[in-house]
């Protein structure tokens, strides 16, 4: 019978790396914005708490703090799988119009390839390199998917080796900090996240780096994500199956919560945080049962599209309970972020 160890975290920018990129990569950008309401420009108009970490230094005191919460327990979390000697790490992530585009962009996706092509990590100018996958236990798990009534996208490649997604590569990375290697094989699970939101290149769409909407001008809308039940419940089968086979595995779900840059009631500037806490409360206390039942429609609302990948966590956890390693508050670096753990029973 296999064993699983859950891990809930984040593929976010600003983890390690310079200080300034946190500020740099959404908060100065959206401030230089011409959409960005000009009275909103005016650190006097924004939450206290905004206020209080952008301070005399913008940030720059804040920042430093917000790595020394969060990369401890990047490092508990690797040793923890260095304990737990897993045969592979799933994870549960997002793509961001990096390897799926116009042409095909599945709800779900299981990737089963050998080697995984990395390039830049988002904090440093490392050399191109590979992470080791498995095509023999990607193919396992779709097609034991598939035999539950989840009709997944099976990828053996990706187009003319272009880098593969940030949301599992910089997962990889940041539980790498020391750069002792990695050695166990990745399977990439994609969830499409961004749904009827999904931006792409488009120099009329300052706001966030020259983005826009994927088919803006049309009729109909391309389709939503995936409902956080069915995401739920993808991961619950998920975790049957590897507990029917003999491997040990860790399964993590990757994403910060509520994005600054998704949150159009606040002007893209900073997060959803009350939602967040509510989420962080509900996981804590166990009850992430919940998040099954969550409305699609909320967590577009709130910014919290990409927290479908930690909605699949929850679901291949079921009745265990998260210990919290780390939570990382704020609303001026875009999004806070969660390290947590769900030991085997």
């Amino acid at each position: 019978m296999g064993e699983i160890l859950g891990i809930g975290c984040s593929h976010g920018p600003g983890i390690s790396g310079p200080l300034q990129r946190l500020t740099d990569i959404y908060l100065r950008r959206n401030l230089q914005s011409e959409l960005t309401p000009t009275h909103m420009k005016d650190p006097k108009n924004w939450p206290k708490k905004m206020q209080e970490e952008w301070d005399s230094d913008e940030g720059m005191a804040f920042a430093a703090e917000y790595q020394r919460i969060l990369q401890p327990a990047y490092r508990k979390a690797r040793e923890c799988i260095d304990e737990f000697k897993p045969d592979f790490v799933l994870v549960f992530g997002d793509d961001q119009y990096e390897v799926f585009k116009e042409d095909c962009i599945p709800p779900f996706a299981v990737f089963a390839i050998d080697n995984i092509p990395i390039k830049d990590s988002p904090d440093s100018k490392a050399e191109s390199a590979s992470i080791k996958g498995s095509q023999q236990i990607g193919n396992y798990l779709a097609r034991g998917l598939v035999t539950k009534g989840f009709d997944v996208a099976c990828c053996w490649r990706l187009r003319k080796q272009e880098n593969y997604g940030h949301a599992f590569t910089t997962t990889i990375q940041y539980l790498d900090l020391d750069k002792r290697g990695f050695d166990y094989p990745m399977i990439p699970v994609t969830v499409n996240c961004y749904g009827s939101d999904l931006r792409v290149p488009n120099e009329q769409y300052p706001v966030t780096k020259g983005m826009g909407r994927l088919l803006e001008n049309v009729s109909v809308p391309p389709p939503p994500s995936p409902t956080p039940w069915r995401c739920y419940d993808l991961g619950k089968a998920v975790a049957e199956i590897i507990k029917q086979s003999p491997w040990r595995a860790v399964v993590i779900g990757s994403s910060s919560w509520s994005h600054a840059s998704l949150t159009t009631k606040n002007y893209y500037l900073w997060p959803d945080v009350e939602t967040d806490r509510q989420r962080l409360a509900e996981l804590k206390s166990g009850e992430h049962r919940r998040w099954r039942s969550l409305d699609a429609e909320l967590i577009r609302d709130a910014g919290q599209h990409e927290f479908l990948n930690w909605i699949c966590l929850a679901g291949a956890m079921d009745d265990r309970k998260a210990e919290i390693l780390a939570w990382a508050e704020c609303y001026i670096f875009n999004s806070s972020k969660c390290v947590c753990l769900f030991r085997p029973t």
